[in-house]
């Protein structure tokens, strides 16, 4: 198989890692890629948003399979674009990727079904919402409809807050478009756990568990991110929590999707909340999360490119999905000031001690290749990744491996999985 990815994240540096060990795989593209995914993929100057340009390559290079990391050309319609053209594409079309584009959709979707979720309300006036915040309970939360690099969502205090964060989102529109309508929603407490799965449309299959750490600084303080760190699998996330959701979340989201037209096949990232009424859904993503698909990959036994190709032929009740009985965790080196301002363009040095180090990786998030040299080229510059026996064991291995790599400007959290050690 020849297969083109689309992106150049740290999502996809470990899918174009995973997919080289299939083989079913001969040769590798990705458009645009990265300093750390042209080692395994060819990669190819076409921005993600180039659906045109994407799909002509695809056709030019005899392409079997394009796989889409990014949320971007997802919502956008790139898989219809290349459906269009009769190519083979993983990823939902836009009238399913919804699911992510929108969270006013996919609360609503949830609350027609069934789905257990948090209390809300969707706004398109600031006016209204204004209004609804004065008799509200809090803490509150407030989340941009659109996508927003994961950052679209405030969590305010008291009353004055919510009123600064309407008008950061509606009125002042912090995150674009994004902000032009809004889901006003009740603060929920408890274990936050993220689980993906791979869909064909009628069958969903699970991968195993993670957490994410969304905050900038140590203890979860300071702004959202991208995610600065994730660990596998959650201690939380036990047999009854599981047995639950498969029950109330997983299959009754596929067959919800199904029953409204909007048939989806490929990733659908299940952000939960384990509250004390039980397992809530947070927010789905139509996509694998990122960095959670460092810490899954790695665990990850059954053949990649087998999965991709069941989902997008509707056999994936064929697939027995395995993963290895051990642990990973993943801590985001990024660069100092991130994510509001940063400078790019230093020099990484160390990655060559990851070179034939068994259990341990890294991804390339922003980086790239410039005279010679790797450079730093983004917030989120590498994701290192180690795995262990149990989750306190590839807690100290991938905190060990940090310090084999370092650059100007190099930030990092020190508390990624501490909450192993509560469990």
């Amino acid at each position: 198989m020849k297969i083109l990815i689309v992106g150049s994240g740290g999502r996809e540096h470990a899918i174009a890692w995973k997919l080289a060990q299939s083989p079913k795989v001969e040769k590798l593209y990705c458009a645009p890629g990265n300093a750390g995914i042209s080692e395994y993929a060819e990669c190819v100057n076409i921005g993600a948003m180039e659906f045109d340009r994407l799909a002509e390559f695809a056709k030019d290079h005899e392409i079997d399979l394009t796989v889409i990391g990014m949320d971007d050309p997802l919502v956008g319609g790139v898989v219809d674009v290349f459906e269009a053209n009769g190519l083979r594409v993983f990823g939902p079309r836009k009238n399913a990727a919804i699911l992510e584009g929108s969270k006013a959709f996919s609360k609503d979707l949830m609350k027609k079904y069934g789905i257990p979720t948090a209390a809300y309300e969707n706004f398109d006036d600031a006016q209204a919402a204004l209004a609804y915040l004065e008799t509200a309970k809090f803490p509150i939360v407030l989340k941009a409809d659109g996508l927003a690099l994961g950052k679209g969502v405030l969590i305010c205090q008291t009353l004055e807050e919510a009123k600064a964060g309407v008008a950061e989102i509606m009125l002042d529109k912090k995150f674009g478009d994004s902000g032009n309508r809004m889901v006003i929603e009740e603060f929920m407490t408890g274990r936050e756990v993220s689980v993906l799965s791979f869909v064909d449309g009628k069958t969903i299959k699970t991968m195993t568990s993670a957490q994410d750490h969304k905050r900038a600084g140590d203890g979860d303080t300071g702004l959202n991110t991208g995610g600065m760190g994730t660990f596998s699998p959650s201690p939380f996330y036990t047999e009854e929590v599981d047995a639950f959701c498969k029950e109330h979340i997983f299959q009754a989201t596929v067959d919800a999707m199904a029953k409204e037209g909007r048939e989806f096949k490929g990733i659908i990232f299940f952000g939960l909340m384990l509250t004390a009424d039980g397992p809530k859904v947070l927010e789905y993503n139509a996509r694998f999360g990122d960095p959670e698909t460092q810490v899954v990959l790695p665990r990850m036994k059954t053949d990649l490119a087998e999965v991709f190709d069941a989902c997008v032929d509707g056999t994936l009740d064929q697939i027995d999905l395995e993963f290895e009985d051990n642990a990973a965790v993943c801590v985001v080196l990024a660069s100092d000031g991130y994510p509001v301002k940063y400078e790019k363009g230093f020099e990484i040095r160390g990655l060559e001690n990851f070179k034939e180090k068994e259990g341990y990786y890294v991804f390339h998030a922003g980086t790239k290749n410039q005279d010679g040299k790797i450079v730093t080229n983004g917030g989120r510059v590498l994701g290192v990744t180690a795995t262990g026996a149990d989750l306190k064991l590839a807690r100290k291995n991938a905190y060990d491996a940090v310090q084999w790599i370092d650059f100007d400007n190099k930030y990092y959290r020190n508390d990624i999985g501490k909450a192993i050690d509560e469990a």
